[in-house]
C-alpha cells in the first residue's frame, strides 16, 4: 500500500482505471441513503416494477422457464425470442411485440442508470486525483457503466477527456483517434465499453453522441454481447483496452468489478499474459472468498493481484492480511486507518478500498505528505488501536 500510494502520488507511470457496476452501487445519493444506481438485483426489481402493468403475464411466463429471474436473464431470453419466432406466437407475443418488449426493458434500464452526482462524491475525489498532477501518460478510465456519472465529475471542474467522439453538432465516433493517442496528457480519456446513455443510431447508421440521456445504443448484458462487441464503435474501445495492457509499465485498477464479464476478463487475461511489464490490482468488495472471477486470474496471473477485505492473492498466493512489525514511516498511522478499519461498529476490522468511496478518498489524499487523524476519523471512523499494511 505504501508502494501504491507513492506509484498514484507521482504522475510518471501509465495508469488505467477499471470502473464497474459495483462502483455507483456503493456510491450515496444527494440525501445519504445507497446506492446511487443499483445493482442487478435492483435494477431487476425497478424495471419489472415499472413493465408489469403492460407485460406482466410475459414477465411471469418467461420466470417459469428460466434458471435465474434477473433482469439480464430476462433480457437474453426476450431478444432470442425476438429473432427466432417470426410470426409465431409465445406468450400471446410474436416476434415484433418480443422486440418491443426488449426495447421496453432497455429503456427503463436507461432511466434508472440516468442519475446525477451529488455534491462531494467518490467520482469528484477521484477527478481530483487525475487533475491534481502533472503526468507523463493520461489516466485511462475503462467502464461497463452507462451512467453520465463521470462525465458529470469532469464538468464539474472543467477537466478535459476524450471519449473517442469529435464533433459540434452530432459528434460522431473517431476510431483514428482512440489507436494513435495524439491528445495531451492531461486530457483523460474515459472509454464506455459497453456503450452509453446518449448513443444512438446517427443517418449513416453509425453511432453518434446525442448529449441526451436517452438509452437506445447500449451493450447489454445478456447472450448477443460477443456479436456486438465486434462492431464499431465497441471493437475499437476493446481494442483499446489490449493497447493499454500490452505498453511498458503500466498498472490497471479495477473497482467495482467482479470480472465475471468474460469479454473484459478474456481482454485482460491476454494483455497480461503477453506482457509481464503490465499488472492488474483489483480492489473487490466482498470476501476473497467470494470474488471468483477475480480470483480465477489471480492464481494463473503473477502480475494480476486480488484485494479484498479478508484476504489478497498476491503473485497467485492467497493469504490473509497481518499485522506488520513496523510501519514505513511513523506518521503512517493515520494513512493506514483511510484504507483498513472497521465500515461500521457490527463488522471487524478490514480492507476498505473495495469500496468505492474509500477508494476515489485514497487516491485524493495520495498527494498529500501526511494525513490529519481527525480528518480520516471523520471519513472512515475511528483510527483503529491495530490495523494491517
Amino acid at each position: 500500500m505504501a508502494a501504491l500510494r507513492t506509484i498514484i502520488a507521482q504522475g510518471r507511470k501509465r495508469i488505467g482505471i477499471l470502473i464497474g457496476a459495483g462502483a455507483p452501487a456503493g456510491m450515496s445519493k444527494a440525501d445519504g441513503t445507497y446506492p446511487l444506481i443499483p445493482a442487478v438485483v435492483g435494477l431487476t426489481e425497478l424495471v419489472l416494477t415499472a413493465i408489469e402493468p403492460e407485460y406482466g403475464k410475459q414477465i411471469d411466463a418467461l420466470k417459469s422457464e428460466l434458471p435465474q429471474h434477473d433482469i439480464e436473464t430476462i433480457l437474453s431470453r426476450v431478444r432470442t425470442l425476438a429473432k427466432v419466432i417470426g410470426k409465431s406466437k409465445v406468450h400471446e407475443l410474436d416476434a415484433e411485440g418480443f422486440e418491443k418488449l426488449g426495447e421496453r426493458i432497455c429503456t427503463e434500464i436507461g432511466k434508472v442508470v440516468d442519475a446525477r452526482l451529488p455534491r462531494g462524491s467518490a467520482y469528484a475525489n477521484l477527478v481530483s486525483w487525475i487533475t491534481g498532477t502533472s503526468r507523463d501518460h493520461p489516466v485511462e478510465i475503462f467502464t461497463t457503466n452507462y451512467d453520465l456519472l463521470l462525465e458529470e465529475a469532469f464538468e464539474a471542474v472543467r477537466a478535459p477527456y476524450f471519449d473517442g467522439f469529435v464533433g459540434g453538432r452530432e459528434p460522431f465516433f473517431d476510431p483514428v483517434s482512440i489507436a494513435n493517442g495524439d491528445l495531451p496528457a492531461r486530457w483523460t480519456r474515459l472509454w464506455k465499453l459497453h456503450g452509453s446513455l446518449g448513443w444512438c443510431k446517427g443517418e449513416l447508421e453509425d453511432v453518434i453522441r446525442s448529449g441526451k440521456s436517452s438509452a437506445t445504443h447500449l451493450i447489454f448484458p445478456e447472450h448477443l454481447k460477443y456479436d456486438q462487441t465486434q462492431k464499431a464503435p465497441y471493437a475499437a474501445l476493446f481494442d483499446r483496452l489490449k493497447i493499454f495492457l500490452s505498453s511498458h509499465d503500466t498498472l490497471l485498477i479495477s473497482i467495482g468489478f467482479s470480472f465475471a464479464d468474460a469479454h473484459v476478463a478474456a481482454r485482460i487475461d491476454e494483455g497480461l499474459a503477453s506482457n509481464p511489464l503490465a499488472s492488474v490490482f483489483a480492489f473487490q468488495f466482498k470476501p476473497l472468498a467470494d470474488e471468483k472471477g477475480a480470483c480465477d486470474l489471480a492464481r494463473r496471473l503473477p502480475n494480476f493481484s486480488v484485494y479484498a477485505r479478508d484476504k489478497a492473492v498476491i503473485n497467485g498466493i492467497p493469504g490473509p492480511w497481518v499485522l506488520p512489525a513496523d510501519l514505513p514511516s511513523k506518521d503512517w498511522g493515520p494513512i493506514r486507518s483511510s484504507y483498513w478499519g472497521q465500515p461500521n461498529q457490527s463488522e471487524p476490522q478490514q480492507f476498505l478500498l473495495g469500496a468505492v468511496e474509500p477508494f476515489c478518498r485514497f487516491f485524493a489524499s495520495s498527494r498529500s505528505s501526511q494525513v490529519s487523524a481527525a480528518t480520516i476519523a471523520s471519513l472512515t471512523g475511528p483510527v483503529p488501536a491495530a490495523v494491517a499494511i
